[in-house]
């Protein structure tokens, strides 16, 4: 017996309650390591369509008010997650996701250990250096910092080349 492959039809309807409960879980599993909830919730509820989509579209999947939405693409965007495109002839917006978010937040992320390491390092200066136990507490947070900042790089370079070699999309990230 063999499997008959789906129609273009078939593919573009979703089973709605599986695509909320996917939405619902993911969230809830970023929000337990500290992502804002509501803000994950949009997230997947715009990766999890097909098309872009308007806030208020976006609250209506949701079942949330467009003020609640507003304060999470601002959060997103922010962040290099969604992208807002503005919609021809209106003054509403649509959200997608970028060509490869996930890459795009790491990176972006960067500037963040850049920041820590360079207040670490005023940090141990003031402290005098590793000469005591608490400039030797500050120079070993700004050396994982470092370590961190540079596996992140790297990490970015091989995830590209992955995505190249499988065929996703153009250069990842720019």
């Amino acid at each position: 017996m063999s499997v008959e492959e789906p129609t273009m039809t078939e593919l573009s309807h979703h089973d709605e309650e599986e695509v909320h409960l996917f939405v619902e879980r993911m969230a809830m599993a970023f929000a337990d390591v500290g992502f804002p909830r509501m803000a994950a919730r949009v997230l997947f509820t715009v990766m999890s369509a097909d098309d872009p989509l308007t806030a208020a579209e976006i609250a209506d999947r949701l079942g949330v008010s467009a003020a609640a939405v507003s304060g999470a693409v601002r959060y997103l965007t922010q962040f290099a997650m969604l992208v807002r495109e503005p919609v021809k002839g209106s003054r509403r917006d649509r959200y997608r996701m970028p060509d490869n978010p996930w890459y795009e937040a790491t990176i972006t992320k960067t500037n963040l250990y850049k920041n820590f390491i360079d207040i670490a390092g005023g940090g141990v200066d003031a402290l005098r250096g590793r000469s005591t136990p608490a400039g030797e507490r500050v120079a070993e947070m700004r050396d994982f910092f470092l370590f961190v900042q540079e596996e992140v790089e790297s990490l970015g370079d091989r995830w590209r080349a992955r995505r190249a070699a499988t065929g996703h999309g153009g250069p990842a990230g720019g």
